[in-house]
Protein backbone atom coordinates (compact mmCIF):
# COMPACT_ATOMS: atom_id res chain seq x y z
CA UNK A 1 0.00 0.00 0.00
CA UNK A 2 0.98 3.47 -1.06
CA UNK A 3 1.83 6.81 1.40
CA UNK A 4 -1.17 8.29 -0.65
CA UNK A 5 -3.53 5.12 -0.56
CA UNK A 6 -3.48 5.02 2.81
CA UNK A 7 -4.16 8.83 3.51
CA UNK A 8 -6.88 8.52 0.90
CA UNK A 9 -8.71 5.24 3.31
CA UNK A 10 -7.50 7.77 6.13
CA UNK A 11 -9.80 10.21 4.75
CA UNK A 12 -12.42 8.15 3.75
CA UNK A 13 -12.62 6.87 6.99
CA UNK A 14 -12.84 10.10 9.46
CA UNK A 15 -15.79 11.13 7.01
CA UNK A 16 -17.51 8.09 7.18
CA UNK A 17 -17.22 8.44 11.12
CA UNK A 18 -18.21 12.29 10.82
CA UNK A 19 -21.14 11.67 9.07
CA UNK A 20 -22.00 8.71 11.25
CA UNK A 21 -21.44 10.89 14.29
CA UNK A 22 -23.62 13.41 12.89
CA UNK A 23 -26.54 11.60 12.40
CA UNK A 24 -26.77 10.05 16.04
CA UNK A 25 -26.75 13.06 17.19
CA UNK A 26 -29.13 14.40 15.06
CA UNK A 27 -31.52 11.31 15.88
CA UNK A 28 -30.85 11.50 19.83
CA UNK A 29 -31.13 15.63 19.81
CA UNK A 30 -34.94 15.09 18.02
CA UNK A 31 -35.52 12.08 20.04
CA UNK A 32 -35.49 13.81 23.30
CA UNK A 33 -36.50 11.92 27.01
CA UNK A 34 -37.97 8.75 26.57
CA UNK A 35 -39.48 8.47 29.68
CA UNK A 36 -41.17 12.15 29.86
CA UNK A 37 -45.00 12.05 29.65
CA UNK A 38 -47.82 14.66 29.17
CA UNK A 39 -48.66 14.22 32.87
CA UNK A 40 -44.96 14.55 33.89
CA UNK A 41 -44.29 17.91 31.61
CA UNK A 42 -44.33 21.25 34.17
CA UNK A 43 -46.42 23.91 31.60
CA UNK A 44 -45.56 27.46 31.91
CA UNK A 45 -47.76 29.77 33.87
CA UNK A 46 -50.23 32.81 32.29
CA UNK A 47 -49.29 35.95 32.38
CA UNK A 48 -52.52 35.63 34.56
CA UNK A 49 -51.42 33.21 36.74
CA UNK A 50 -48.14 35.80 37.23
CA UNK A 51 -50.09 38.40 37.64
CA UNK A 52 -52.03 37.29 41.10
CA UNK A 53 -48.79 36.88 42.98
CA UNK A 54 -48.45 40.38 42.92
CA UNK A 55 -52.16 40.07 44.23
CA UNK A 56 -50.94 37.78 46.73
CA UNK A 57 -48.28 40.19 47.80
CA UNK A 58 -50.67 43.42 48.12
CA UNK A 59 -52.95 41.16 50.12
CA UNK A 60 -50.15 40.40 52.57
CA UNK A 61 -49.61 43.84 52.84
CA UNK A 62 -52.79 44.39 54.37
CA UNK A 63 -52.80 42.41 56.92
CA UNK A 64 -49.87 44.68 58.78
CA UNK A 65 -47.88 41.52 59.69
CA UNK A 66 -44.48 42.10 58.48
CA UNK A 67 -43.86 38.07 58.49
CA UNK A 68 -46.86 37.39 56.15
CA UNK A 69 -45.13 39.82 53.84
CA UNK A 70 -41.75 38.41 54.36
CA UNK A 71 -43.46 34.79 53.57
CA UNK A 72 -43.70 36.36 49.78
CA UNK A 73 -40.06 36.32 49.62
CA UNK A 74 -37.58 33.11 49.16
CA UNK A 75 -34.83 32.85 51.99
CA UNK A 76 -32.73 34.07 49.65
CA UNK A 77 -34.48 36.88 47.87
CA UNK A 78 -32.87 40.11 47.33
CA UNK A 79 -34.90 43.14 48.38
CA UNK A 80 -34.45 46.55 46.83
CA UNK A 81 -37.59 48.58 48.60
CA UNK A 82 -39.27 51.87 47.64
CA UNK A 83 -38.87 53.90 50.82
CA UNK A 84 -34.74 52.62 51.97
CA UNK A 85 -31.83 52.97 50.75
CA UNK A 86 -30.87 49.57 52.77
CA UNK A 87 -30.53 46.13 50.25
CA UNK A 88 -32.35 43.68 52.60
CA UNK A 89 -30.56 40.07 51.39
CA UNK A 90 -31.99 37.56 53.83
CA UNK A 91 -35.46 37.01 55.75
CA UNK A 92 -34.90 39.18 59.08
CA UNK A 93 -33.62 42.11 57.26
CA UNK A 94 -36.84 41.73 54.66
CA UNK A 95 -38.94 41.33 57.90
CA UNK A 96 -37.52 44.78 59.22
CA UNK A 97 -37.85 46.73 56.57
CA UNK A 98 -41.62 45.70 56.56
CA UNK A 99 -41.76 46.06 59.93
CA UNK A 100 -41.36 50.23 59.75
CA UNK A 101 -43.20 49.96 56.59
CA UNK A 102 -46.82 48.49 57.48
CA UNK A 103 -47.72 51.47 60.10
CA UNK A 104 -47.99 53.46 56.57
CA UNK A 105 -50.77 51.21 55.62
CA UNK A 106 -49.54 50.77 52.07
CA UNK A 107 -51.74 49.97 49.63
CA UNK A 108 -50.17 49.14 46.13
CA UNK A 109 -51.88 49.72 42.59
CA UNK A 110 -50.40 49.03 39.26
CA UNK A 111 -50.38 51.02 36.90
CA UNK A 112 -48.64 49.65 33.97
CA UNK A 113 -47.35 46.11 33.94
CA UNK A 114 -45.42 44.09 31.64
CA UNK A 115 -44.94 39.97 32.24
CA UNK A 116 -42.58 38.09 30.75
CA UNK A 117 -43.04 33.82 31.77
CA UNK A 118 -39.72 32.46 31.28
CA UNK A 119 -40.37 28.79 31.66
CA UNK A 120 -42.53 26.86 33.70
CA UNK A 121 -40.70 28.06 37.33
CA UNK A 122 -39.79 31.34 36.48
CA UNK A 123 -40.89 34.34 36.07
CA UNK A 124 -40.89 38.37 35.61
CA UNK A 125 -43.42 41.24 36.23
CA UNK A 126 -42.06 44.97 35.78
CA UNK A 127 -43.26 48.39 35.34
CA UNK A 128 -44.80 51.12 37.40
CA UNK A 129 -47.41 51.47 40.38
CA UNK A 130 -49.11 53.20 42.80
CA UNK A 131 -48.47 52.97 46.58
CA UNK A 132 -50.91 54.80 48.36
CA UNK A 133 -49.53 55.52 52.66
CA UNK A 134 -50.95 56.88 55.18
CA UNK A 135 -49.45 58.45 58.05
CA UNK A 136 -49.79 56.83 61.18
CA UNK A 137 -49.74 60.25 63.02
CA UNK A 138 -52.24 62.39 60.85
CA UNK A 139 -53.78 59.97 59.03
CA UNK A 140 -53.18 61.88 56.20
CA UNK A 141 -52.59 60.00 52.50
CA UNK A 142 -49.96 60.46 50.16
CA UNK A 143 -49.70 58.63 46.70
CA UNK A 144 -45.90 57.63 45.72
CA UNK A 145 -45.55 56.76 42.24
CA UNK A 146 -42.87 53.79 41.90
CA UNK A 147 -41.20 51.30 39.45
CA UNK A 148 -41.03 48.09 40.18
CA UNK A 149 -39.06 44.50 39.07
CA UNK A 150 -40.34 41.55 40.78
CA UNK A 151 -38.61 38.14 39.58
CA UNK A 152 -40.41 35.11 40.71
CA UNK A 153 -39.51 31.40 41.21
CA UNK A 154 -41.04 28.25 41.36
CA UNK A 155 -39.77 26.69 44.72
CA UNK A 156 -41.23 23.35 46.17
CA UNK A 157 -44.37 23.98 44.28
CA UNK A 158 -44.76 27.37 45.68
CA UNK A 159 -43.64 30.70 44.00
CA UNK A 160 -41.86 33.21 45.64
CA UNK A 161 -40.02 36.50 45.14
CA UNK A 162 -36.25 35.77 44.67
CA UNK A 163 -35.67 39.25 43.35
CA UNK A 164 -37.76 42.86 44.26
CA UNK A 165 -37.02 46.19 43.17
CA UNK A 166 -38.78 49.41 43.56
CA UNK A 167 -37.70 52.88 43.46
CA UNK A 168 -39.90 56.25 43.34
CA UNK A 169 -39.84 57.45 39.89
CA UNK A 170 -36.88 59.72 39.28
CA UNK A 171 -39.40 62.21 37.21
CA UNK A 172 -42.04 61.63 39.48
Amino acid sequence: MTRRSISKRAAVVTVTTVLALGTLGTVAATAGPQHETKSTKSTKPSKKQIAALFDGWNAALQTGDPKKVANRYAPDAVLLPTVSNEIRTDRAEIVDYFEHFLPNKPVAKKVETHINVLDSDSAIDAGAYDITLTDPKTGKKRVVEARYTYEYEKRGGKWLIVNHHSSVMPEG
